[in-house]
């Protein structure tokens, strides 16, 4: 099987601009999350996705690979699908079988999620496929900044929401999280490289556009996705103050 990693990273970012380029531990954030997608043994190749010639020179200046793409794309999932059409053209005659959209700002993602994600293509009826932990405390239950998943009993995902489901009618919130498993989502996510195709071509959709997530529009239209579980900590950075906080936590890690 031939599964391509690909990190979609974006410079104009609202709350933080000239994230990928921000600088963790000695290197630029969009190095160290390439250097943890190519310890994934699974791959047959790893890019990098930008807009920005910042961030493409960057890339090569670490040895990395990269493709410069539109920046009218709103999401990092229509950059990843740019970016394969891209590296195909080039390399007539080439084809993968699944895409791994690994976030740009998750510079301490480890390698294990990664593989997590792209085992689930070896079932050929897998067409999407993201990860998800459990919630440990109230804070991220309460954040709306935490993307919580909803999962069937056949580990595929029901629903994505910034708010806490499901909702214990008559008992205090703060003893939700005692009385069930609540998962956040973490943002790294997979695609059979045919279903990829399909769904960048779907319009946005209500769920979509109330919760502001684009998982919700797959879902919306039909599309499964599974959901592997971790015990793996990860870092989504949005802000300078995530950085610091993140850099923290992982130094006592």
């Amino acid at each position: 099987m031939r599964i391509i990693g690909i990190i979609p990273a974006r410079y104009a970012s609202t709350r933080f601009p000239g994230k990928p380029l921000a600088e963790v531990n000695g290197k630029p954030m969009i190095q160290r999350v390439y250097e943890q997608a190519k310890k994934c043994k699974l791959f047959t190749e790893v890019i990098v996705a930008t807009d920005d010639e910042r961030i493409e020179k960057a890339v090569k200046k670490f040895k990395g690979k990269v493709v410069i793409t539109s920046p009218k794309h709103e999401s990092g999932t229509e950059r990843c699908y740019e970016a394969l059409q891209t590296l195909l053209r080039l390399n007539k005659g080439d084809s993968f079988d699944a895409v791994i959209n690994i976030q740009g700002d998750e510079p301490f993602i480890h390698p294990d999620q990664i593989t997590k994600v792209a085992k689930c293509f070896s079932d050929k009826n897998v067409q999407l496929a993201t990860l998800a932990m459990k919630i440990k405390s109230i804070h991220e239950l309460t954040n709306h900044h935490t993307v919580k998943v909803v999962i069937n009993k056949k580990k595929e995902a029901i629903y994505f929401s910034r708010t806490a489901i499901p909702y214990y009618r008559g008992e205090d919130f703060t003893e939700w999280i005692k009385m069930h498993v609540y998962y956040k989502h973490i943002g790294i996510y997979g695609y059979r490289t045919d279903i990829l195709a399909e769904i960048t071509r779907l319009e946005p959709s209500s769920l979509e556009m109330a919760e502001s997530l684009e998982q919700l529009r797959w879902l919306e239209n039909g599309y499964k996705i599974t959901v592997q579980l971790t015990d793996l900590e990860s870092y989504s950075i949005d802000t300078p103050e995530d950085l610091k906080n993140a850099l923290l936590k992982s130094s006592r890690e």
